[in-house]
């Protein structure tokens, strides 16, 4: 078995374990990404076989999957609060903290997040590390004036410690990536970010930031394939 295969079924894995957590009648946040498609098709079945939920989903790549495959689509603006959510991540550091946004819908993912009682999140192992920053954090941004709020990003990562600030607009020049609200995404190779608080802080009072992939306190569990099985990480209680 190549490391793909090992790595799509740890996905797998960690998302048909979410479906333990999903009860009839929820309104239920629905991510994006490779390990959130496993579980909207997952969760399928569960509709099918007779499961009653509504979901809201965090981009339209989710929204016409989910639909594809039988379940009902809301949106957030007519159920207005959540009781859950289901989501993928780039990387899971200490406290839950998060980097989202790898599949460009970081914006939508945290107004779902924020929206719900609950976030869990689902990844393969290779997903949690001791330190965010290994993968390049993405950072929205109106598409006016972009290579100054670039230059601002840069300043900020520098002065939150991380060890280094190389920037890179999402598809280059001429070609860049939009959003579903039709930003772009600049993604910071940060390396390290020793204090993810700081840098949230910093990178929120750019003007041209909609908004960035540091998910702060919104996640509570993370369920995560390994292969030795589904390791569940939950936050202490206070």
């Amino acid at each position: 078995m190549t490391n793909l295969h090992i790595v799509e079924d740890q996905k797998r894995a960690a998302a048909e374990a979410a479906l333990e957590y999903i009860k009839p009648g929820m309104k239920l946040g629905l991510g994006t990404g490779s390990t959130a498609e496993h579980f909207v098709r997952a969760l399928s079945i569960r509709v099918q076989a007779g499961l009653k939920i509504v979901a809201v989903a965090t981009s339209e790549r989710t929204a016409e999957l989910a639909r594809e495959l039988g379940i009902e689509v809301a949106e957030l603006g007519a159920v207005r609060h959540l009781d859950l959510t289901i989501d993928g991540a780039d990387e899971i550091g200490p406290g839950l903290n998060l980097i989202k946004g790898g599949g460009g819908a970081l914006l939508r993912e945290k107004i779902v997040a924020s929206a719900s009682d609950r976030m869990i999140v689902i990844a393969d192992g290779a997903k949690v590390v001791e330190t965010l920053g290994r993968f390049p954090l993405p950072v929205e941004i109106v598409p006016f004036a972009y290579s100054i709020t670039m230059e601002r990003i840069a300043e900020a990562v520098a002065r939150s410690g991380c060890a280094q600030n190389l920037m890179h607009l999402r598809g280059g020049e001429g070609h860049a990536f939009k959003t579903d609200g039709g930003n772009y995404i600049a993604d910071c190779s940060a390396q390290t970010i020793p204090d993810p608080e700081r840098l949230a802080r910093a990178l929120e009072g750019i003007p041209g930031v909609v908004d960035h992939g540091l998910f702060i306190s919104l996640a509570s569990l993370a369920l995560v394939g390994t292969q030795s099985g589904v390791k569940v990480i939950e936050l202490a209680r206070r």
